[in-house]
């Protein structure tokens, strides 16, 4: 055949060779429609056909936002994978930083709407595209996202066997090593800052053995999921954080969030119009995060309802008007079954490694349904410092271990009720150690006259506190004053006329 085209053939010999290929062809194709069955002849023109299709022809994924009415955790994989994959041939880029304490810092990269991204994995070639359109709800319009992953058709089951649980695992990765945690708030929908709270377990104001107990129970939780799926539970975790103002609530949250390496959704009832929309906020949560309600006590109405049958007119028949009534409810329109649905109801399973955390000054006020097993599964009670907890904190800001104040401070806390916010506020007040500690001795010894001395009761104890600390404060300046002049200790006159001027004043 070689030779015969080096040789130029003319017109003619061309003419004969298309002839002769013509009456070939012509005999294999009646050949093979009187001797091969139809059925046989469709096969093997099917496969024919759907090789080269297989091998030249694309295939589209869709991977939308949501799934199922919940936040597809799919999605939000490709959305923390992909950053890590965009090279030099990527055409465009959105730059941003939303770490308001820094707004020098060096801005992180995503994908745009519609832009490529190309990816590889085992000699398949990936390409990404994100897309947006706009869907005409109810009442308002929404904006639904979505990737569009193209392979080739004869990769499509390597791609989802292989390619998408490894974007997945390397997601979870990326979000165990994370270095920022972002705390969202509430306001018709979730708006995220950057979460650049210090606090460590280290650092707060517990007994070791609580600590240890509260770490061992985060461990175990977050190293079950097998097990939370074979008791047919959903996989979260219940925590309710009572006592006094001022004892470290939101402190061992913000430890909680670090050591997990969770974010927070700090959600506040008040903003949600009713259950409907409760389910929708809750659900639009993410995994591996922390819900945080505050002062759960504040935000239900004391409203407890008898059964409607229970309510009869004079002339014997039932208030059917009275039957909303028989829903205790949050403000303004969150029911008590509405919430105890999503904690431990069948929505409680839309989602996974979550950590639902309450906080309450009032533990007696919370309705009981709130506190059964199951729904609040580790009640923590955080109290007034104990002797462990102020040596926590000498230790945290005042970097010291031992001192010789600390047998008689350990003393006065034993008898006196003080939170560690007010230890913490007179240990930061003075660099020098030795005169910290002499200043929260004082004040201790203040709160023991009021509470003893004068038989106060505790809404005036902080008044009687201050006129202490005004004369304390009033006779260390005329000790210093008369020093000065040459005088002695004992020349100070009418050390408490003088103070009760300075504080009348």
């Amino acid at each position: 055949m070689a030779s015969f085209f080096k040789e130029s053939p003319s017109m003619s010999n061309l003419l004969t060779f298309y002839a002769s290929i013509s009456t070939l062809s012509m005999i294999i194709r009646t050949i093979l429609n009187e001797i091969v069955p139809r059925r046989a002849r469709d096969f093997f023109t099917k496969k024919f056909i759907d090789f080269f299709s297989n091998y030249f022809a694309d295939f589209t994924f869709v991977i939308e936002d949501r799934w199922q009415a919940v936040p597809n955790e799919t999605f939000r994989a490709v959305e923390i994978y992909l950053p890590t994959r965009i090279s030099s041939d990527t055409r465009s880029l959105i730059l941003g930083n939303n770490d308001n304490n820094n707004i020098t810092g060096l801005p992180k990269s995503n994908m745009p709407t519609d832009s490529k991204v190309i990816d590889e994995f085992e000699n398949m070639r990936l390409e990404w595209i994100l897309k947006e359109k706009e869907t005409n709800q109810t009442f308002h319009y929404s904006r639904k996202r979505y990737f569009n992953l193209t392979c080739k058709k004869r990769d499509r089951d390597r791609v989802m066997k292989e390619y998408i649980p490894q974007v997945c695992r390397t997601a979870k990765s990326i979000l165990d090593q994370r270095e920022k945690l972002y705390i969202y708030t509430y306001d018709d929908h979730w708006v995220s800052t950057v979460f650049k709270h210090p606090a460590t377990f280290k650092t707060l104001a517990l007994d070791s053995s609580l600590k240890n107990s509260i770490i061992d129970d985060l461990n175990l939780f977050c190293q079950r999921k097998e097990y939370f799926q074979s008791v047919g539970r959903a996989w979260k975790r219940g925590y309710l954080l009572y006592g006094p103002p001022g004892t470290g609530k939101s402190t061992l949250v913000a430890a909680i969030a670090n050591y997990l390496r969770f974010n927070i959704y700090d959600l506040q009832l008040q903003n949600v119009k009713n259950d409907a929309e409760l389910r929708r906020v809750l659900t639009a949560t993410a995994n591996r995060s922390i819900l945080l309600i505050e002062d759960i006590d504040c935000s239900t109405k004391a409203r407890a309802r008898g059964s409607a049958r229970d309510i009869v007119r004079r002339d014997g028949s039932n208030r059917d008007d009275d039957r909303s009534d028989n829903k205790r409810s949050f403000d303004p329109g969150v029911t008590l079954s509405g919430l105890l649905n999503f904690i431990d109801g069948l929505w409680s399973t839309c989602g996974d490694e979550r950590i639902i955390i309450f906080t309450t000054n009032y533990k007696e006020k919370i309705d009981p349904a709130l506190l059964r097993p199951g729904r609040m599964d580790v009640p923590i009670y955080m109290g007034y410092c104990s002797p462990a907890g102020f040596r926590n904190l000498a230790s945290t800001y005042l970097s010291i271990e031992d001192h010789l104040l600390f047998n008689c401070i350990d003393d006065l806390i034993k008898r006196i009720e003080i939170t560690p916010a007010e230890v913490a506020q007179h240990l930061m007040k003075f660099g020098d150690p030795k005169i910290a500690l002499e200043s929260l001795i004082k004040y201790l010894r203040m709160k023991e006259i009021a509470k003893e001395g004068n038989g106060t009761e505790r809404a005036e104890e902080d008044e009687v506190i201050k006129q202490e600390e005004v004369k304390f404060i009033a006779k260390e300046h005329l000790k210093v004053v008369c020093g000065k002049q040459g005088g002695k200790d004992g020349d100070v006159r009418e050390e408490d006329e003088i103070s009760r001027s300075i504080y009348l004043s």
